[in-house]
């Protein structure tokens, strides 16, 4: 790890809402929710009523009834997505990108030419609301997750650095839920034994924590807890995964018929992105959020590496059947479909004949490249909406 905090995590505030209110003066300073049925994001006024992403768009009214809701724009928040990466790319050329609103930056070895790094971040923050109108928050650290967690608790439009000689007195008093990879699960498992504070996962030690929560969950927990964390700011790095979810509310039971709807869209759109990146996976993820906010993961690996949305179809519904009897049980809030172990496909798919799946999966792909998304569908598809949720290149 790097002997000073040269390591930028930016983060751009509520980003689909600040969009909105940028381009709508009679948006600013009011609660803003980006989406009917369910919550896409919402404004810091709106958050402060309770309302949060995924949340349905009838209980966030009720928390929140002054609030304005708007449609989603997808090519207006791509568009800002792009400005703002481009700011990022004149700062430093080592940009980590995690999603659309969010990167790091490492601006080692730019003293001379750029100054200090809170000079950096201070020019970051200026350039980013100048040219693309929006706010953005700057954690600065000597680790990725420091500089992660720095910019979190700066929010909204903040900008706070961690010296290397007060990283465990700002870490420590913060509440478990700083952790990367502590959720609600995890949370409520260290809670119940008294646990609030990452100062109080410290002090528990290593073999503690692994009998607590598995070896692997113990030994991370363990590392970041004391902010050990040697990971590079890395460019160019191609995913491991990619996924889609959606969020289904919580106000009516969804049938078995509208849950494998929402899993043949998910996979459609993964196929096309599997497909349009060159690539091919060898694992299908089934996601689910139950009613009671908990969680489950179904997974399973397929015999040869694929990108046919036929073989990634049949798993994930035959993950989906299997987890039914939850679903029926617990009621079901979002269905989610990740794809992983992901391989470049010139090794795998260029040497297998072109069969009929292949050659129909071209074929669509291509209508939909020259004629738009929308202009074939499956007809189970029909009449429901497909909110094509901007993205970092494949």
């Amino acid at each position: 790890m790097s002997d000073e905090a040269t390591i930028l995590h930016a983060d751009l505030d509520a980003f689909y809402a600040s969009v909105e209110q940028r381009d709508d003066p009679r948006l600013r300073g009011r609660p803003v929710i980006v989406g009917a049925g369910v919550v896409l994001a919402a404004s810091y006024e709106a958050k402060a009523c309770g309302v949060r992403t995924a949340m349905g768009g009838g209980q966030a009214r009720r928390l929140c009834p002054q609030a304005i809701v708007v449609s989603p724009r997808m090519s207006a928040y791509s568009e800002a997505s792009r400005a703002v990466f481009e700011v990022f790319a004149d700062t430093t050329p080592l940009v980590e990108g995690l999603s659309i609103d969010e990167a790091f930056l490492d601006v080692r070895g730019l003293k001379r030419i750029a100054g200090e790094p809170i000079e950096i971040a201070v020019r970051l923050r200026r350039v980013v609301l100048e040219r693309v109108g929006l706010p953005i928050t700057v954690g600065v650290a000597r680790t990725k997750f420091l500089a992660k967690v720095a910019s979190g608790v700066a929010k909204p439009d903040g900008l706070l650095v961690v010296p290397p000689d007060g990283e465990l007195a700002f870490l420590h008093p913060l509440p478990v839920e700083r952790l990367w990879g502590v959720g609600r699960v995890t949370a409520g498992k260290l809670r119940d034994r008294g646990i609030t504070t990452v100062g109080q996962v410290a002090g528990l030690g290593e073999p503690a924590l692994v009998s607590m929560l598995g070896r692997g969950s113990g030994r991370h927990l363990h590392a970041l807890a004391h902010n050990q964390d040697p990971r590079r700011v890395r460019v160019g790095r191609r995913r491991r995964s990619m996924g889609a979810q959606r969020a289904l509310g919580r106000r009516t039971p969804k049938s078995p018929a509208a849950l494998d709807a929402t899993v043949v869209a998910l996979v459609d759109r993964l196929g096309r992105r599997l497909r349009a990146a060159r690539r091919v996976c060898r694992t299908v993820v089934l996601r689910l959020r139950f009613a009671d906010f908990s969680r489950a993961t179904r997974s399973h690996t397929l015999s040869e590496a694929s990108a046919h949305t036929q073989t990634i179809l049949v798993t994930a519904r035959e993950l989906l059947a299997a987890a039914m009897p939850t679903i029926e049980r617990q009621g079901i809030t979002l269905v989610g479909v990740a794809l992983g172990n992901l391989e470049d496909d010139d090794a795998v798919q260029l040497a297998l004949p072109l069969d009929r799946q292949r050659a129909l999966d071209a074929t669509l792909d291509d209508v939909r490249d020259r004629f738009g998304s929308t202009a074939i569908t499956r007809a189970v598809l029909l009449g429901r909406d497909e909110i094509s949720v901007p993205l970092l290149p494949d």
